[in-house]
């Protein structure tokens, strides 16, 4: 049998989801094996080094490098304030005196007499790492994070921009074919997650952001309204640590493009319930995709119900399949046939192909590179 093995992008109405939360840098665990957590828990936290401001000690003071010591009001490792004199010349005539203030708030790092500089150092900045889902603790990897785990609804996007956000999902839309207008951004939508349809505009999410939704999940999205998302053209670097009040999830495609209806139907089913979601993406070299989990349960045990698989095959005919090159980029079908025997497609290059019927049933012809698998 033909097989094409794709990266594919994941639906499961209910299935056993695994969340690796790692620290980034060595810290501290604390929580142990078997804890069952909230997705707003802390599991680890570290500090991390503060900036190092370096100060030309030497020509601010007028003098030798050698000589730093002698007019040092400070040693290493003292606690200093902004503005906090820090040094001073001893001239005879106290009008001459040169001295030199702290920058910052920080510590003594380093006097060299060498150099003639002074290292200051910011205070450590505490970095906390979240449960992010409502699960168990499955895995403690000492130092570092932990391993959760939670029974959920899993749902891979194409495209997102923002990182991590938690809040209860609303649907904001009638139908997956609708567009998300400023309209529909409602005050009680605060903290929410909002499903879109079709499309969404600059301006609605610049409103959502002031009502301060936490997330939209939407069919299709403007290239040139990413552009003014972001304030700048994003290339083709991973996603995911934007800071710009929300965390935009498309489903789809850029344009307008309608969420797919299986994708529609299954947020809805989840409605008002926790939702976790997670902008990041990268296309290139280790695919990462935009993901959004519904955990079924709120005990964090995972129940003897059955539950969905994940494909772990190539494809075969009659498999769902989304197309990510144009010219019918974003259109979901079914493979009609695998052919064997490579083929020569409209470049001139020979790939190997295979044949996609859409809803409407007409079909087209496609490199297997330019579709995945939407694995359900």
């Amino acid at each position: 049998m033909t097989h094409a093995y794709t990266p594919g992008l994941r639906i499961a109405e209910k299935t056993k989801v695994t969340s690796r939360r790692v620290l980034p840098l060595m810290g501290d665990v604390i929580v142990k094996k078997g804890d069952v957590l909230k997705a707003e828990d802390v599991v680890a936290m570290t500090h991390l080094p503060g900036k190092v401001h370096a100060l030309n000690a030497v020509n601010r003071l007028g003098i030798q490098p050698k000589d730093l010591r002698e007019y040092m009001l400070k040693k290493v490792g003292d606690p200093v304030q902004k503005d906090e004199p820090i040094a001073e010349t001893k001239p005879w005539v106290k009008m001459l005196k040169s001295v030199l203030h702290s920058p910052i708030t920080g510590t003594i790092e380093t006097i060299s007499t060498v150099t003639g500089q002074i290292l200051l150092r910011e205070p450590p900045k505490p970095i906390q790492v979240f449960a992010y889902v409502d699960g168990t603790v499955m895995e403690i990897m000492e130092k570092e994070g932990v391993v959760m785990e939670t029974t959920a609804t899993f749902i891979q996007s194409i495209f997102g921009v923002g990182g991590e956000a938690v809040g209860e999902l609303v649907i904001a839309v009638n139908t997956p074919g609708d567009i998300l207008t400023a309209e529909r951004i409602l005050p009680a939508y605060k903290d929410k997650i909002l499903v879109g349809g079709a499309f969404i505009q600059h301006n609605v999410i610049d409103k959502a952001k002031k009502v301060g939704v936490r997330g939209i999940i939407v069919g299709g999205f403007d290239d040139e309204d990413l552009r003014k998302l972001l304030g700048y053209d994003l290339g083709v670097a991973i996603t995911g640590s934007e800071d710009i009040g929300i965390t935009l999830i498309i489903t789809e495609g850029f344009g307008q493009i309608q969420m797919a209806q299986r994708t529609f139907e299954l947020l809805k089913s989840r409605a008002g319930a926790k939702t976790s979601i997670n902008g990041a993406t990268q296309i290139r070299a280790g695919v990462v995709r935009p993901e959004i989990i519904i955990p079924h349960n709120t005990t964090g045990k995972i129940s003897g119900e059955k539950m969905d698989k994940p494909i772990d095959r190539g494809m075969e005919v009659g498999d769902p399949v989304r197309i990510i090159r144009v010219p019918h980029f974003g259109k979901i079908g079914r493979i009609k046939s695998l052919p064997f025997s490579p083929q020569k497609i409209e470049t001139e290059a020979t790939v190997r192909i295979l044949e996609v019927e859409f809803s409407d049933g007409a079909t087209a012809i496609v490199p297997r590179t330019n579709v995945e698998m939407i694995e359900t």
